[in-house]
């Protein structure tokens, strides 16, 4: 089960990775800014999860991350030279794609340690929404998380399926699979047909 795990840990930190990677290309970082900018999107909500939930910080006691981000950052760049192009939409999947991973990771985690389900989707949607924040920070663009189709909220209503599943008796692989499936799918589809929740418009008020 552990080792499992783990590999879903790593294909989520690699997956942001890649994210990170993305955008550093987008904003001609050089190669140190590349690196920094994939660590912080891949690392970020998991570090924020143990914190929160006063464990030891998972990249600090596994190296491996590590290598699976600068694995991921480097078959990016070969890529990128290679296609010489850079569709929007690449980033926003790789993104979409990460945030479901460390979605169902950081909501698995939290409930193992005896969180509630309501702090366990709170806990998921932070894991899954806090890289891609700071990446959007760093790189000076309005994070995703706070604008446009949905985006916390698909994390909001895969956690929900994924507590549902869990009170229905379904194994906890059934269940990750479920949550995954259910926010990866939510967020895919407010990007191809703009869902999106009401938009403060400053001309409403008086």
């Amino acid at each position: 089960m552990s080792t499992w795990l783990h590999w879903i840990d790593l294909m989520g930190v690699a997956v942001f990775a890649v994210s990170g990677t993305l955008m550093a290309y987008k904003k001609h970082m050089d190669g140190f800014g590349v690196v920094v900018l994939a660590s912080v999107t891949a690392i970020g909500g998991g570090t924020l999860r143990d914190i929160i939930l006063d464990l030891p910080v998972f990249w600090v006691q596994d190296h491996s991350f590590f290598f699976a981000i600068l694995g991921a950052a480097f078959c990016t760049i070969i890529w990128l030279r290679i296609s010489h192009r850079f569709p929007l939409r690449y980033l926003q999947v790789a993104d979409a794609i990460g945030l479901a991973f460390f979605n169902v990771m950081g909501l698995q985690k939290a409930l193992g340690y005896g969180a509630s389900p309501f702090i366990a989707i709170a806990l998921g949607t932070m894991t899954g929404v806090f890289g891609g924040l700071i990446r959007d920070v760093i790189c000076r663009e309005i994070p995703l998380v706070l604008k446009g189709e949905l985006y916390a909220t698909a994390c909001i209503i895969g956690g929900a399926c994924y507590i549902a599943a869990f009170y229905l008796g379904l194994s906890t692989y059934s269940c990750m699979i479920i949550g995954f499936v259910i926010t990866l799918a939510t967020r895919l589809a407010a990007m191809k047909w703009h869902w999106h929740l009401p938009v403060f418009n400053p001309e409403h008020m008086d």
